[in-house]
């Protein structure tokens, strides 16, 4: 099977002459990846198992100081997690993780101490209303922590009816207030800011609204927004529509390449919003830049963990 598709020659320099995307580990890896530099480890979140719905957060320690890295040694660092789902590491090095909630317990995104295993909440509310299940979440460099909480929770059926819409949110640590940023999308998932942080990139997974459903008809799409004053999005427009499957993950390499999963892999954009090509990787949700020199894409695909080096580097966002 071909590891990549080219569309646009321009793709061929962001994988090099030797490009390669061989297996890391077989294991269940759906959501969440985050690399550690200091532990050279990867942490993720598993595919909810059916009934309660479980999930684990799990950490992969790697070996080898060069490209193919091997699988160590994996743990269970958390389970169950509170249907833990997206996460990044904040500007201290803790992990920021996004807990859905169940019936039972409050949807909130919180930090964890990655030497104490200590966790605090970040915000559980906006206005006194609950979030609904925050799906994925970003750090900026003013240490604001942005999320998205659309209402899978409820349609997969482990959380109760929402009190608020599926909104994108900004949370301001420092001053302890929480804003809605955007409003008009049907499933907010993916964000991820541009490098020099004056974009901010979102997905729509409308079009799967349930496990196994797909309506064509529905959001399937990247929208970018500028940001204003450091906290406003102004300037909507449609960025990418993304086919097959949905976007689920959203990155960016230095260069402002855009990079999001779709049914049959990671699709790469320049920052004009045009296709230039796809890494093959079936089934995948979720993936993340890493590695010593962050050049190394871990991709997560539900059975396994794939592992492709890049000439292009990631965002930092700690």
């Amino acid at each position: 099977m071909a590891t990549f598709t080219v569309f646009r020659d321009d793709f061929r320099t962001i994988l090099g002459m030797n490009f390669e995307r061989p297996e890391l580990i077989e294991t269940n890896a759906h959501e969440g990846p985050v690399y550690v530099a200091s532990e050279h480890a990867l942490y993720f979140t598993t595919v909810p198992e059916p009934g309660p719905k479980n999930i684990a957060i799990m950490r992969l320690q790697l070996a080898g100081d060069t490209f193919p890295f091997t699988a160590e040694k994996l743990e269970t660092v958390r389970q169950p997690s509170n249907m833990a789902n997206g996460m990044v590491l904040d500007r201290d090095g803790r992990l920021v993780i996004c807990e859905q909630g169940t019936m039972a317990t409050c949807a909130q995104i919180s930090r964890m101490d990655l030497k104490t295993g200590e966790i605090e909440t970040v915000v559980d509310q906006w206005r006194g209303l609950r979030f609904n299940s925050p799906n994925d979440v970003v750090v900026k460099s003013d240490r604001t922590v942005w999320f998205t909480d659309p209402n899978y929770g409820e349609i997969q059926g482990f959380k109760p009816a929402p009190e608020v819409g599926a909104f994108v949110y900004r949370h301001d640590p420092v001053k302890g207030e929480t804003s809605v940023v955007a409003d008009s999308f049907n499933k907010p998932n993916g964000l991820a800011f541009s490098p020099d942080e004056s974009v901010l990139y979102i997905t729509d997974t409308g079009a799967n609204q349930a496990p196994g459903t797909y309506f064509v008809g529905l959001p399937h799409h990247v929208r970018a927004f500028d940001i204003a004053d450091g906290r406003h999005l102004r300037n909507d427009r449609l960025f990418a529509v993304v086919s097959p499957g949905v976007p689920d993950g959203i990155k960016l390499d230095g260069h402002g390449h855009v990079y999001t999963s779709s049914g049959t892999g990671v699709q790469v954009f320049t920052p004009d919003g045009d296709l230039l090509g796809e890494i093959t990787a079936p089934g995948v949700a979720n993936f993340t830049f890493g590695g010593p020199h962050n050049d190394v894409l871990f991709i997560l695909g539900d059975t396994r963990i794939w592992q492709a080096k890049l000439q292009v580097t990631g965002v930092l966002t700690s």
